[in-house]
Order: C-alpha cells, then structure tokens, then sequence
C-alpha cells in the first residue's frame, strides 16, 4: 500500500508539474519578454503554440522572441505560421514588417504596418509594435534604443505611429514608454521625461523606472540614476533590466572621477552579473554578456567567453565575431584571423559591419600577410562607404609596404575628409608622391618614352608646404630636405637653374649645421646633396666661382663620393673639362 501510495504521490507532482506548465498564460509570457528573460518566454510560448495552437497572438509573442535573440529569419517563419493561422492578424503582420525593417526592406515594413494598422481597430498593441519595430536596430549597425543608433527617421516613424496608438488607448503604459524611448533617442529629454512620467502615473512600472533612470543617466545624474532603479527593483526583485543599466551607469560614471574608477568598473560588473543571473543562463543571455565586456573592454575575459560560446552546439554565429575582437585586443592574431574569416564567410552579408573587416584585416597585416590585409580593409570600404578613416589605415599599411603610388592615393583622400589625419599623415602622403616621382625618372634612365608626371610633383609640394606650415617656428630638417628635392625636381635643368630648392636647402644646411650631436650617416649624405646644389646655383646663377668652390668644399667634407661634388673637382682640375 505504501508503495501504491509512494507511486500516486509521484503520479500527483507529476500532473501538478505539467499543470503548473500549461497554467502559464500569454500574459506570464510577456512578463519573462520584459524582463529580459527569453528563454523562459520562449519555452513559455513554444507550449502556447501547441496547446493554443488557434491564436495567432501566441506565434506572434515567439516571433518577438526570436527578433530580440537576433533570430531574425526564424521569427519570420513563425510570424507567417501565426499568419497561416489568421491572414488578417495584425501582430504577425507587424511581424513581418519589423523583420522587414531590420533588413533594411523599407518598402515590404511600410506596406505590412499599414495593413496592420487598417485591421487592428480599437487595439492599440499593433501601434505599439510597429513603434517599436523602428526602434530596432537594422543589420549593419550597432545597437538599438541603448546603443543610440537609431535613425531621426526611425525614431521620427516610431513616434508619428506611437501618436496614432495612443489616441486608440491613452490608458497603454507600454505605448508612453515605447514614445519615451523614441524621444530619448533624438536627446528630446523632457519630451521623454513627459512620457515615462505618464507611464509610470497610470500603473506602477519597473519598465518606466528603468527607463528614467537612464533618462538621468544620459544627463550624468547618476545618484538619480541608480535611485530609479532601486524603485524598479523594490516593484520587482527580479527585474533584471534595472541591474543591466545600473552596469551601464556605473560604466558612464566612472571616467568622470578617476578616484572612483576601479570601484565603479568592478560594480558594473558585479551589477551585470546579477542580470545574468536574473534572466537565463542561456547562449543569449550570455551573447549580450559579450556585449557587455566589449564596452567595458576587457578583451581577456570576452577572449573566455566568445571562445565557450563558440564552441557550444547551440552557439549563435556572432560569437565569432566577439572571438575574433577579443583575440585580436589581445595580440592573438591567428585566432583572430580565424574567427573573423568564419564570421564573415557564414553569416548573412547583411549582419556584417565594417569593423569586421578592420579588425580582420589589421590581424592579417600583423600576420605580415599585406597584400591581403589591405585588400580587406578595402572591403570594410564598400560595407560603409563614409567611414574615410579606413583610407588612413590601408594608406599606412602601403606606404610602409612601399608601395607609394597607391598609398599616395589613399593617404590624400585620408587627409582630405578625415577630422582625424594627423601631421604624420600629410607627411606620408607627400613622401609617397616624392617617391612616385623619384621612380618614374630611374625609369627614364632606361626607357626614354617615359615622360614624369610633373602633376605629382605638385602634389608633394603642396602635402609638403602643408606640413610645413603647420610646423611653423620649428621647421623639421629632414621635412626641408624632402621638400627641397622636390623644387630641384621641378626646376629641371641644372644648367639653367632657377633656383627653387635654394630656400629649402639653405634652411635644411642651417638646421643641420646648428646640431649639437654628431651627424648621422645619412644627414652627411644629404649635407652634400644640400651644399653641391648650392654650389651648382653659385656657379651657375650667381656666377660666384669663390662661393661655388667654398660650398663643393664644404659639400665634399660631408661626402666626398657625392658625384656632383665629384665631377666639379674633376673639371676644376683639368680646366673645365672632365677626363
């Protein structure tokens, strides 16, 4: 009997168990999707679908699921099952369009909210979702409403259609903090003030409060901040959103006083941690954990993460990605190298940032794998056509690869559109063309159809007056000596100089000559290029044969082989004429 007895108690929890399961409703559902916790939503929802497997609602929830997870193909396939179920449900139609609009299918978004909105009547949850559909972020960007990268567009749709909803039921909480957020993305504060304000004057809302604490935290009150969040907290314990934005504030925070630095940082962590906890320990939860530690960067724990995550069954692709950042931070360029090339090469195109193809080929050019490197910078180009800064990389990496021709070209559109050349680069960029310059008349020594682009010259000299210039009262000698060549270059014949090179080269000899320390080998090889040049103008322009034959003198003390030096002392001995 006991044994019975024992049997029907099991048999008891068991249904109880299963119960407790199918008890759970759409409105527990939506309570795990706010609170961040989408595996239990989720699993929540599978089950409505099969136990309610009539309401269209129930597809619609799961799709969100998936759209939040970053599971933007599977979200559309439930959201047409949902649509299968009922043609005119206006969720899966909003459903449809949010895919739509994170793949940047603004026709298909449009056409499917509208719809949506023609069916949904009095209910005001389609409004809501379309709001928040423009809120998300698109492939190809970085975050969403958090992240800030929202378009004025986006957010300017989101809250023309919130507007819409609001009229429908000015009692929806949801719509005012969707409007807020909306706001809150364009810095419009107080109109995101007014928002949350309402929301939280309708119904106690630890959604609402979180939402203003990052509202304070925008505006650097942080002890306002945290205290919004200490209220969402005391509403729900296990709100785990308020934990993942008190990180957040911390992170903000702590730049502002280096005193409270390690301490903030360290309570980011400790904050983030219980956000984690507080939502699933699930592939998911920890992805937005990789998050997390790209902002904070520390590259050596994301390197531990992005590597469990890579390695589990069920891991999403875009921890490849996190693996082949951290690695890289971390000097690890072949397992950079091999993350960011699987990234790249399995995920849809249109996840793909330009970062991605920075970060791989800067760990292909420390690879000393150039060619290469540079030609997946060139890439990261055509991701994002604005980000010129891009040009000052592949510049570089040709200029130092020599290839002055190509990184002449780069380094000249870098320095042009970029806030962030700096005085190095217009030096760079006008050395390449010196060196372009240089090559085409060896060149010419061996093939006399080549004629030298004198444009480039041109070029040199104005990249080269820029650097100068900005130097102002501190001329730099090597600078002047480049320069100099480039104004012998465009004088042309020496025997019938003009003498453009004569300023710069009589700058660099004064430079050179002041110096305190012992020359370099290759200053006294220019010192005789700089004084023979001089001599040559002396004797030549001025007609001062004593000046010309001190300045040979001088020239030949620096480098007795310079040939012009040479063939000046051979034609003095022999009268002019050389042996």
């Amino acid at each position: 009997m006991k044994m019975i007895s024992k049997i029907a108690g099991a048999g008891l929890g068991l249904m109880f168990l299963g119960s407790s399961v199918f008890a759970q409703s759409l409105a527990d559902a939506k309570k795990a999707i706010d609170a961040e916790q989408y595996q239990k939503a989720k699993s929540m929802l599978k089950n409505l679908t099969t136990t309610q497997a009539d309401k269209d609602e129930n597809y619609f929830y799961l799709g969100w699921v998936y759209i939040k997870q970053d599971y933007a193909d599977s979200a559309k396939a439930i959201f047409n099952k949902g649509l299968a179920i009922n043609s005119k449900s206006p969720l899966n139609m909003v459903g449809i369009g949010a895919v739509a609009h994170i793949e940047k299918d603004n026709a298909t978004a449009t056409n499917n909210f509208n719809q949506a909105i023609a069916v949904a009547g009095k209910n005001s949850k389609p409004y809501l979702y379309i709001g928040l559909s423009y809120l998300l972020p698109v492939n190809g960007s970085s975050k969403g409403i958090n992240g800030s990268k929202i378009t004025p567009a986006d957010a300017d749709a989101a809250i023309a259609v919130l507007t819409k909803g609001k009229a429908v039921n000015p009692k929806d909480a949801e719509i005012l903090i969707a409007m807020g957020d909306a706001y809150r993305s364009q810095l419009k504060s107080n109109d995101a003030y007014t928002s949350y304000s309402g929301a939280l004057a309708m119904e106690k809302s630890a959604a609402a409060n979180v939402a203003l604490g990052v509202l304070w935290q925008y505006a650097d009150n942080f002890d306002g901040s945290k205290d919004q969040f200490k209220a969402a907290l005391a509403i729900d314990p296990n709100y785990g959103p308020a934990y993942r934005e008190w990180a957040e504030t911390d992170l903000r925070e702590s730049p502002k006083d280096p005193t409270k630095y390690d301490a903030l940082v360290k309570d980011a962590a400790e904050q983030y941690k219980k956000y984690i906890s507080l939502t699933d320990y699930s592939v998911e939860s920890q992805m937005r954990y990789a998050d997390f530690l790209v902002r904070t960067k520390d590259y050596v724990q994301l390197q531990k993460v992005a590597t469990d995550l890579s390695a589990s069954a069920k891991s999403n692709l875009r921890a490849y990605r996190y693996l082949g950042y951290a690695a890289f931070e971390n000097k690890d360029y072949p397992a950079a190298e091999s993350a960011l090339t699987k990234w790249i090469k399995e995920a849809d195109a249109k996840r793909l940032l330009p970062n991605d193809y920075l970060y791989l080929g800067r760990s292909q050019i420390l690879q000393k794998k150039d060619s290469v490197g540079v030609q997946t910078l060139r890439t990261a180009l055509t991701v994002d056509t604005s980000n010129v800064d891009i040009y000052g990389e592949i510049g570089t990496t040709l200029y130092n690869l020599h290839n002055y021709a190509d990184a002449a070209q780069a380094l000249k559109t870098f320095t042009e559109r970029s806030r962030n050349a700096q005085l190095n680069d217009h030096f760079k960029e006008a050395f390449s063309y010196y060196q372009v310059y240089k090559g085409q008349l060896i060149k010419q020594q061996t093939d006399k159809t080549i004629k030298p682009d004198t444009t480039i010259l041109a070029k040199a000299d104005t990249a080269f007056s820029y650097v100068e210039r900005k130097l102002g009262a501190k001329p730099n000698a090597q600078i002047l000596y480049f320069h100099a060549n480039v104004k012998d270059f465009e004088d042309g014949d020496r025997n019938n100089i003009k003498g453009l090179a004569k300023p710069f080269f009589e700058q660099y000899v004064q430079l050179i000559t002041a110096k305190t320390t012992p020359l370099k080998d290759d200053e006294k090889t220019s010192m005789g290029v700089a004084l023979a040049y001089l001599g040559n103008y002396a004797e030549n322009k001025e007609k001062d044969s004593a000046k010309a034959l001190d300045l040979y003198t001088k020239a030949q003390t620096f480098d007795p082989e310079n040939p012009q030096v040479k063939y000046y002392f051979a034609t003095k001995k022999t009268g002019g004429k050389s042996k």
